[in-house]
């Protein structure tokens, strides 16, 4: 036999269950009559304990009732983006989308809403912003290699017949527009700060480990780099490379123990070419994921509370992929790992 709650405790129901903090607030007294227990589990805010919150929400109450009494009517339903602190201090982004409730002859006597956390959703806008520069890298060092082979040409081919020059120019220009797009498209604000200058296409690679290093030591203050017979000049991108790097530490960085350390290793790989590598001693990656594991969008059982959107290492396989090289992972016999990039080096 099935029995019916009355309308009002099933409505209780659904908000307290609700993953999504929901409030009822009195605008006369500016106390809040209602507060979902998903406050507790996201904020750690209690009925009881909740002056932080109540702060924030009547903040600006007082001119939006001012306007709505006027007749601003778009002041009914508002959405705002701000910092809420948690219940132990740290600061929360959160989306607040509030409604007054008006009684029968239409005056404003409540406001209701709800708090979203938007921490994933700023996380996932960050992840944009660099999976935009990584595919601006990919695009544009191909690119940059045509766009000075045609240069060349175009210096040592005076003796070229008139055709051939046509050709030449038809291909800069094309070249031209393309980065142009790039420009306009990918990460104008970026982009707008170095123009069209042609930025410098070799790096000490012992330098872009050190580099990449010595930015992460305010994260993690066991990092050292290990360098055997590396070159002294690569031939890359070295933003793209720097960025694959840096993804990687990112990563040893956080699934592993604050006090364990973390080694960058750089040296001549045993088939040819050179080996960049960042090391660890955390848990290894489960055998059923490794074949996942650069799959854009995936993220492993570990990844469960850590932020993330999953594009990272695809970033950096498709970084290290441009450059002619191969991006890997390999568990140790004991524990730890270690993701290997390795780089072709011409002879």
């Amino acid at each position: 036999m099935s029995v019916s709650l009355p309308p009002a405790e099933l409505y209780k129901q659904i908000l307290d269950n609700s993953s999504e903090v929901h409030f009822l607030l009195d605008c006369e007294s500016g106390r809040i009559q209602y507060l979902s227990p998903a406050a507790g589990r996201r904020f750690g805010y209690t009925l009881e304990r909740v002056q932080a919150l109540s702060d924030q929400l009547v903040a600006d109450l007082p001119k939006r009732l001012e306007r709505f009494a006027a007749g601003e009517r778009s002041r009914l339903r508002v959405k705002r983006e701000m910092e809420l602190p948690h219940a132990d201090g740290h600061l929360i982004p959160v989306e607040i989308e509030s409604t007054l409730v008006l009684n029968e002859i239409g005056a404003a006597v409540a406001l209701s809403g709800s708090v979203r956390d938007v921490s994933e959703r700023q996380e996932w806008q960050q992840q944009q912003k660099k999976f935009a520069s990584m595919l601006s890298h990919e695009f544009r060092t191909p690119l940059s290699t045509i766009d000075g082979a045609v240069q060349r040409l175009e210096m040592t081919g005076a003796h070229h017949d008139e055709a051939t020059r046509k050709r030449y120019t038809k291909i800069q220009t094309a070249v031209d527009r393309l980065l142009a797009m790039l420009d306009e498209y990918l990460s104008p604000e970026r982009m707008a700060s170095i123009g069209r200058k042609r930025q410098p296409n070799e790096v000490s690679p012992l330098a872009l480990l050190e580099n990449a290093a010595e930015q992460a030591k305010s994260r993690r203050a066991a990092i050292r780099v290990q360098e055997e017979g590396l070159p002294q000049w690569l031939r890359c991108d070295p933003a793209g490379l720097r960025l694959a790097l840096d993804i990687l530490l990112d990563n040893a960085i956080k699934y592993t123990d604050d006090s364990a350390e973390i080694t960058l290793i750089g040296k001549k790989a045993t088939e040819g070419g050179i080996e960049l590598a960042v090391s660890d001693q955390g848990a290894g990656i489960p055998a059923d994921e490794m074949g996942k594991l650069f799959d854009r969008g995936f993220r492993g059982r570990s990844a469960h509370g850590v932020a993330g959107s999953g594009l990272g290492l695809y970033m950096a396989r498709a970084v290290v992929e441009v450059h002619g090289g191969t991006l890997t992972v390999e568990n140790f016999s004991e524990s730890g790992k270690k993701f290997r990039i390795w780089l072709p080096i011409p002879a």
